[in-house]
């Protein structure tokens, strides 16, 4: 052991409304850091205009936030059960909260990106808390039904956070985005002051800070590894510097953690059955939710001709499927295990992409995609619950703030994984498709037709040829989509006979 509990059951909550409380304050905060992951993608072409910036500066204010999150998850969450969770929980408010007023303000790019970088400062301070709050102060019997909420909103709110941005860049300006977050700061701080109890570890060795900043170089280099090498190429020398520091930084983490006495992440505890199951499921489900996204976005702006706003309006009936059956989870698993309720889901999750290959059409519309979206986030929503609390489970609980942070660590690796796995299945099948249907077309148009959907659309002048281009092109689209949801159904399929085979057993913690 690493750490010395101070009385470990002090922090322990029996009120029912006091951990209501807590649970809205916790929620809130995380609803907050995952509105702005997504946020500033609908508001890319007035971020250009604003600061007369090119698309590699304003993907880098997208990215900034997710990057630096990532990669100060494991650290921060370390912090967060040494010096207290709940000061931790107050300074990543604080500096989240003017980070995020900053960047709305921000007058040139410089000041965004620094912004974007405090901004996932903060968040890497509070994500892993608001897990490990719950965790440390819902009793054993509660604590599966405050994870499914918790499950929820980090599932979900992403989707919910994108609609209202959408909302706000419509109606009124993109600066606006950011009092969302602000407001969401100001309501968790109000509600957590009064309900969320202090809980800090004695620890019996320094902090572990050659592990932290191994940890970061991994992250940092494997995440710039899947966002760059789609763009740039896999063989490209900076995606390969990446590839490289990361393996180096991974190895490095894995070698000192072996031989240090209180190590950030005892990486001995994958032997457990709970922790690498709920890991692995965690990332490839989270992966396949992130790569679905990137298909349907085109789809519904560029195959069925819908704004924005009415694009993000429809992930909803998705969306909230998907925070009911968070919810549902944990009953669930209580009566037929956590890993029968992991190997439904990713079951479900798998027939609902079968479901949108199978029926997807240029002509079908929504209708024809809504029933795969709908069992896709019933089976995700089961499945995501008991991963997470299979990790929590599995660490003791002063040592949860890291339990936390490696959930959500293996949430944005899989994201990023996600995106480049399905999106590069979805471009080359687009581009193989297209391909075979330019013969007779202008060279100029034929170019801007295969770099997407898009370049068709911007040629479309009324004339039956470019009517018949841009028809092609969607079909082309409706192609590529098929080979991406049928290549998640396979990794769907071998994520199921893994949990079938290696899943928790029926109490994650006895491990």
């Amino acid at each position: 052991m690493t750490t010395i509990p101070t009385a470990p059951t002090d922090a322990v909550i029996h009120d029912p409304r006091r951990r209501r409380a807590v649970l809205t304050g916790v929620c809130l905060a995380l609803m907050a850091v995952i509105a702005s992951v997504s946020g500033l993608n609908v508001a890319q072409p007035q971020l250009a205009v604003a600061f007369h910036a090119s698309q590699g500066e304003i993907l880098w204010m997208i990215n900034l936030y997710t990057v630096t999150l990532a990669a100060l998850l494991l650290p921060l969450g370390a912090a967060g059960d040494r010096w207290g969770r709940k000061p931790v929980l107050f300074a990543g408010l604080a500096v989240f909260g003017a980070a995020s007023a900053a960047a709305g303000l921000a007058p040139t790019t410089e000041v965004m990106l620094a912004a974007r970088f405090l901004s996932g400062v903060g968040a890497a301070m509070i994500m892993p808390v608001t897990l490990s709050v719950i965790t440390a102060t819902f009793p054993e019997a509660e604590r599966a039904k405050g994870i499914g909420v918790w499950t929820a909103v980090a599932g979900g709110g992403g989707i919910l956070g994108m609609y209202v941005s959408a909302v706000l860049t419509d109606v009124a300006d993109w600066r606006w985005l950011f009092v969302l977050p602000v407001g969401l700061v100001v309501a968790a701080a109000a509600v957590a002051l009064r309900a969320v109890p202090n809980s800090r570890e004695a620890a019996a060795h320094r902090f572990d800070l050659v592990g932290s900043l191994a940890s970061v170089i991994a992250v940092v280099g494997f995440i710039l590894v899947l966002h760059e090498g789609p763009e740039r190429g896999w063989t490209d020398p900076a995606t390969l510097v990446c590839l490289l520091a990361g393996v180096l930084g991974a190895i490095g983490f894995a070698a000192w953690e072996l031989r240090h006495p209180a190590p950030l992440l005892d990486v001995r505890l994958f032997g457990r059955r709970g922790l690498a199951a709920g890991s692995v499921v965690l990332l490839v489900v989270f992966g396949v939710q992130a790569g679905i996204f990137v298909v349907l976005f085109p789809y519904f702006q560029t195959v069925l001709g819908w704004s924005g706003l009415v694009s993000t309006l429809a992930f909803m009936p998705m969306a909230v499927v998907m925070m009911a059956a968070s919810g549902l989870a944990p009953r669930l698993a209580a009566r037929i295990g956590a890993r029968s309720t992991m190997a439904a889901g990713i079951a479900l999750g798998a027939s609902g992409l079968a479901l949108l290959a199978l029926l997807v059409s240029v002509e079908g519309g929504y209708p024809a995609v809504l029933p795969g979206m709908a069992v896709m986030g019933l089976g995700m929503g089961l499945s995501m619950t008991p991963s997470t609390e299979a990790i929590t489970s599995s660490l003791p609980r002063e040592r949860q703030g890291v339990a936390s942070a490696l959930n959500d660590v293996t949430r944005e690796l899989g994201s990023a994984l996600g995106i480049a796995l399905l999106g590069a299945v979805l471009t080359a099948g687009y581009g193989r498709a297209i391909e075979a249907r330019l013969a007779d077309v202008p060279a100029a148009a034929a170019e801007d037709a295969r770099r997407g959907v898009a370049g068709a659309l911007a040629n479309a002048d009324g004339t039956p040829e470019s009517a018949a281009l841009v028809q092609a092109a969607q079909e082309s689209f409706v192609h590529g989509w098929r080979q991406a949801m049928w290549t998640g159904v396979v990794v769907m399929a071998l994520l199921l006979a893994y949990v079938v085979l290696r899943g928790p057993r029926r109490a994650p913690a006895a491990d």
